[in-house]
């Protein structure tokens, strides 16, 4: 065999439609645009809704756009743990959901600073806000940061993971 014996297989190559050459091409005479018309005899703008506003102009100018991969908290405040946990608890989200502070079941959990914290406690959560972490520390308690899956996805995807892989 050699190269000039190679063939495509039958039907693999289409010819292209000829529009407008005899009626007997089958795409002849109004070559497929119907008769009359805008359509029929110049382009047509993308969006054109035959006069009527298009919905390009009917809708209103939002600011700003919503994140692709924004991640949504479930948060919980410091004012909220002083009122259920006792001092020296070791606080998780877990126990959060177990105790009806959190709801969402899969979402990380953002602790907040709203309100005074007296108690020891060992929090663990996804992250802190600046107030809740210098209330929580300065009762002489911690706060340990936990990797949650979403979060450390797109961190690798960016580039920023700080944790091991």
């Amino acid at each position: 065999m050699k190269i000039h014996h190679l063939k495509p297989a039958p039907g693999a190559h289409k010819r292209r439609t000829r529009k407008g050459r005899g009626e007997a091409a089958g795409k002849g005479k109004t070559a497929g645009r119907g008769t009359k018309g805008t359509g029929a005899r110049r382009k047509m703008p993308a969006g054109f809704e035959g006069g009527q506003m298009p919905l390009q102009r009917r809708l209103p100018k939002l600011p700003g756009f919503t994140q692709r991969n924004r991640v949504e908290y479930t948060t919980v405040n410091v004012a909220r743990l002083e009122d259920v946990f006792a001092d020296g608890d070791e606080v998780t989200p877990e126990l959060l959901r177990e105790r009806g502070l959190v709801r969402r079941g899969s979402a990380p959990v953002k602790v907040l600073g709203d309100g005074d914290l007296t108690k020891r406690l060992a929090v663990s959560a996804h992250a802190f806000s600046a107030s809740a972490q210098d209330k929580i520390t300065s009762g002489g308690g911690a706060a340990e940061v936990l990797p949650h899956p979403e979060v450390q996805r797109r961190a690798r995807r960016r580039g920023t993971d700080t944790g091991s892989r």
